[in-house]
């Protein structure tokens, strides 16, 4: 199941409205077949894996066990239902990461394949499958895009200097991760003061296939800024509404993760809002104190009313640390 995860996430950012899934096939202890959701509209990840043994009857595949990320499809879409491949091929055995989150889907490939004799275990690798689809999870249930927020700062909370630089607090493996943020990504998003201040491109280098929205949030966006005059420039939207109707209306346009790379007022903004579903900070060992920007606004809490987070992983890039962390809800 691990090896499927890690195929899984080959996926991340390319299969759109669907989530990224890897399978792997097993026999007498060894894989013999691998397979991942290479882009929406395409094979899935079971059928990837499972046209790879074409050689092979049903019968000699009957003692092989299929490790599937997540519950194999049973409906018809773009793509025919993988629980009738998984049939047709004579897979007896099927191991699976995460139930479908799809409440008119959830556990109905598990139950059409048990009623034909498979044999299904759930569970295995659960809270990884989870987190792997937790954007798809979000936006099946809700409709609305899952927001992870990024930002680089220093020990003591600083995301710039007091004139704004920010150019760099951390390190080159630090920025080499988030261009992998971006890339798992289906929307970039920043303050159009951002733009303003540092005219990025927000675009993930190198971009592997990788196609995502950039969005900016405000007005006043200069006419010769990179969002607005690059090779993606169709790909950018201008948004000055309220924070909750810019997700409602990036989630009417399919778009399942946002990755907001700040500054630190739309943090402070995005939090209060209660739009955050996780953290990724990147902390360097470096301190700027005295006027520098902090990373959540001006305005604060009060020791009452301060938001709080479970720490969920902690990952060291050259000198720097990435706090990945998940909002306590009440």
């Amino acid at each position: 199941m691990k090896r499927a995860l890690e195929l899984a996430r080959r996926g991340e950012g390319l299969t759109r409205p669907n989530p990224p899934v890897g399978a792997v096939l097993v026999k007498n202890g060894k894989i013999i077949s691998e397979g991942f959701h290479k882009k929406a509209g395409g094979p899935h990840a079971e059928v990837n894996c499972l046209r790879q043994v074409k050689g092979l009857t049903a019968k000699s595949l009957k003692p092989a066990t299929l490790y599937i990320t997540l519950e194999p499809c049973s409906t018809e879409g773009r793509t025919p239902p993988c629980t009738d491949l998984i049939l047709e091929r004579g897979i007896r055995r099927v191991v699976v990461g995460a139930r479908d989150p799809n409440p008119a889907h959830a556990g109905r490939g598990l139950r059409q394949l048990r009623r034909a004799g498979v044999e299904g275990i759930t569970g295995v690798c659960r809270k990884e499958a989870e987190a792997l689809i937790a954007p798809f999870s979000k936006f099946i249930l809700t409709g609305l895009p899952y927001l992870t927020l990024k930002l680089g700062m220093t020990l003591d909370g600083r995301i710039a200097d007091a004139p704004g630089k920010s150019k760099w607090i951390t390190g080159p493996q630090a920025r080499a991760k988030v261009q992998e943020l971006r890339r798992a990504a289906d929307a970039v998003m920043v303050g159009a003061k951002t733009v303003l201040a540092d005219n990025p491109s927000l675009l993930p280098r190198p971009a592997k296939g990788r196609e995502p929205w950039r969005v900016i949030v405000g007005t006043s966006v200069p006419k010769n800024s990179n969002v607005l005059t690059d090779e993606a420039s169709e790909r950018t939207l201008v948004m000055n509404d309220p924070l909750k109707k810019i997700m409602r209306d990036l989630g009417k346009r399919g778009i399942l993760h946002v990755l907001c790379e700040g500054g630190g007022e739309m943090a402070g903004s995005l939090v209060r809002a209660g739009l955050v579903d996780e953290f990724a900070i990147f902390m360097a060992p470096s301190l700027l104190g005295g006027e520098g920007v902090p990373a959540f606004g001006k305005a604060g809490w009060t020791l009452k009313e301060m938001p709080l987070l479970r720490f969920q992983t902690l990952e060291k890039y050259g000198e720097d640390v990435l706090i990945r962390a998940l909002p306590v809800k009440e």
